[in-house]
């Protein structure tokens, strides 16, 4: 282990950190909710992670995405990589420049043990869920956390036990309601904790 790794012994038990290390997320999306919720999972002491995305970086991102100045014009995903391994450098980060249509989405993360929906558009997020809804493996996805102020109305909805929406499932982005960090990273915690109680729960399950 690294010294940030060994640095997490002081907050979590050993068997902890054991559950964590061995668990692969395929995250779908490297927009504001995708690249949040793998830097806090990295933080968290989480190695495999798998994102998948085809967009290139634009100034229009940096308001609330895990990505900095001098990356606009570059692929999200090799870009997100590199911020990634700038917290764990010995994190295994897969770093997948493709788009995700209904041909190839349950092969992408078919070895994941978790997936996190993190997509912007409704029929993206609906093919994601419908892919991995029963394959038994845990899903979170979001819906309705564009604009600002109420962020209590973001909430954690348990749809199953191994699927969960983060949201307030109405707010839809438009021109008075447009994606803005507080938001979005509250979405994005709110998923990324989700992910941690599930590994860490084991046979209790998710407790909310």
């Amino acid at each position: 282990m690294n010294a940030f790794e060994q640095a997490l012994e002081r907050y979590l038990k050993p068997e902890q950190l054991e559950r964590i290390r061995k668990t692969k997320i395929g995250i779908a999306g490297g927009g504001g909710l995708g690249s949040n919720c793998a830097h806090l999972l990295i933080r968290t002491g989480f190695r495999y992670i798998r994102i998948v995305d085809f967009d290139v970086l634009d100034y229009s991102n940096l308001n609330r995405q895990f990505y900095f100045l001098g990356q606009v014009g570059s692929a999200k995903v090799a870009e997100l990589k590199k911020n990634l391994l700038a917290i764990n450098p010995d994190a295994i980060i897969e770093a997948i420049e493709a788009r995700i249509e209904a041909e190839n989405a349950a092969g992408l993360f078919a070895d994941c043990d978790v997936v996190v929906e993190a997509f912007d558009r409704p029929e993206y997020k609906k093919m994601i869920i419908e892919t991995y809804l029963n394959t038994g493996k845990f899903l979170v996805a979001a819906s309705g956390l564009a604009g600002w102020g109420d962020s209590d109305r973001i909430k954690i909805h348990r749809i199953r036990d191994n699927f969960f929406i983060v949201g307030d499932l109405k707010s839809a982005i438009g021109p008075d309601c447009p994606p803005l960090a507080p938001c979005v990273q509250i979405a994005a915690a709110k998923q990324a904790d989700l992910v941690l109680s599930y590994v860490l729960a084991g046979k209790e399950g998710v407790q909310l």
